[in-house]
């Protein structure tokens, strides 16, 4: 590789970064404020809308139903139509549905509100994920996942203490969760109208790049595609092959999503009720919960692509929150060793995420892992919809989050062991 190609290389993958992460980013964070500004919007619409810990917990899991179904279209349509089209569709479409959830009147309503949200957000993140593919190369995939969706965290972060603000409030006789969902769904509604302006679908359409840059790119990305595969086997072959694979990767990531959204939807409930605190304080709990998911997760990113190893960095991560879940069963209660422990937790659920999205790509093709990213966070996310709801069920049953406490700790560690059990990753 002469001088010149390398500096070409170098410039375009920089210039890709800052020209397209950090737009991407917004948007990640517009999508997790409203999946999960119901944490906060329950603490004050429970007792208007007459909401236990068991209805609750299915009304925030049921979001995941309706996820489910778009999953791998969405995907595969960003591989064969347009990221950006379909990008700007589902914000616009999403962020509409976040602010009519402000008018529900009863718990069903409120179920329907989130299962028709689930379905309008499908198309994001695996969309997003493949996006990605189309331009990062492999040794900087996993940073690239890592600081997208750096917005996980930085979603609770803001969303903490914005929420906290606005369930405080009470304009022209509506009540602050209202109007919760009433502003959160305006930024989705404004973004997907950039993404149409911001967003190229592919290198070729980047104006912004220089020639060479684009040339170097295109033929950095076609190398790694041929290296993995002809391109003309069929997808759906590529995935029966690597068949056991994709199940396992399902399923660990669907015991992940089952502990994870049990503890992100119901971590402001179990701070209030276990500290005694106010909605407003509880609220300033984020910045420090998941403020330790940020840095785990930038970190895990960037060593996971440094050693280019995927399993341990998202095993690790995994072990961490069960272990210090495990250890509320046996050290003394206080509320600073219960934030401790939730920020351990908060790493753990969070920093496993660039190494699992970078494993698809590190044993499938391109067009088999577009289906394959679909495909799993599809079936995974259907813990997204158990785990919510058998923590309400429990806690609302036994009156005390313990047994909700076990079952994510099992979770945890059976995600880990799933994916330690995969092959080691090639081309990772």
């Amino acid at each position: 590789m002469t001088s010149l190609e390398i500096d070409a290389g170098a410039s375009a993958r920089t210039r890709i970064a800052w020209r397209l992460l950090p737009f991407l980013f917004l948007l990640y964070i517009a999508n997790y404020l409203d999946r999960t500004n119901i944490a906060y919007a329950t603490l004050g619409m429970k007792g208007e809308l007459g909401l236990n810990d068991s209805v609750f917990g299915t009304a925030s899991g049921i979001f995941f139903i309706g996820y489910i179904a778009l999953q791998v279209p969405g995907a595969l349509l960003v591989e064969r139509w347009s990221a950006r089209r379909l990008l700007a569709l589902t914000l616009i479409t999403w962020g509409t549905l976040t602010g009519l959830t402000a008018f529900v009147r009863t718990p069903f309503q409120l179920n329907g509100a989130r299962f028709l949200l689930g379905a309008a957000e499908a198309g994001f993140f695996p969309g997003v994920i493949v996006y990605l593919s189309h331009w990062f190369i492999k040794e900087d995939r996993a940073k690239a996942v890592a600081r997208f969706m750096s917005a996980i965290p930085i979603g609770f972060i803001i969303g903490g203490p914005v929420a906290g603000a606005i369930l405080g409030v009470r304009w022209l006789g509506i009540t602050g969760w209202r109007w919760l969902f009433l502003l959160e769904g305006i930024p989705a509604v404004i973004f997907g109208i950039a993404t149409l302006f911001v967003l190229p679908d592919r290198p070729r359409d980047a104006t912004w790049l220089r020639a060479d840059e684009r040339d170097w790119i295109k033929n950095r990305l076609a190398d790694e595609r041929a290296a993995k595969s002809t391109a003309d086997q069929p997808r759906m072959k590529l995935i029966l092959r690597h068949l056991l694979i994709v199940v396992i990767l399902t399923l660990g990531l669907f015991f992940t999503y089952s502990g994870g959204y049990a503890f992100w939807f119901f971590e402001p409930t179990m701070l209030q009720r276990l500290t005694g605190w106010s909605v407003q304080r509880v609220s300033w709990m984020s910045p420090i919960v998941f403020g330790a998911g940020l840095a785990g997760m930038l970190f895990f990113g960037w060593s996971s692509d440094r050693m280019r190893e995927r399993r341990w960095h998202f095993a690790i991560p995994q072990l961490t929150a069960a272990l210090a879940l495990g250890a509320w069963f046996f050290l003394p209660h206080s509320n600073v060793m219960l934030v401790v422990i939730f920020s351990l937790v908060g790493f753990g659920t969070i920093a496993y995420l660039p190494s699992f999205w970078a494993l698809p790509s590190a044993f499938l093709s391109a067009s088999a892992a577009a289906a394959a990213v679909g495909f799993i966070n599809c079936f995974a996310s259907i813990g997204g919809y158990f785990g919510p709801k058998i923590f309400g069920k429990l806690s609302q049953g036994t009156g005390s989050f313990n047994t909700g406490f076990a079952v994510m700790i099992g979770c945890w560690v059976i995600a880990s062991l799933l994916v330690l059990v995969c092959p080691r990753e090639r081309n990772a």
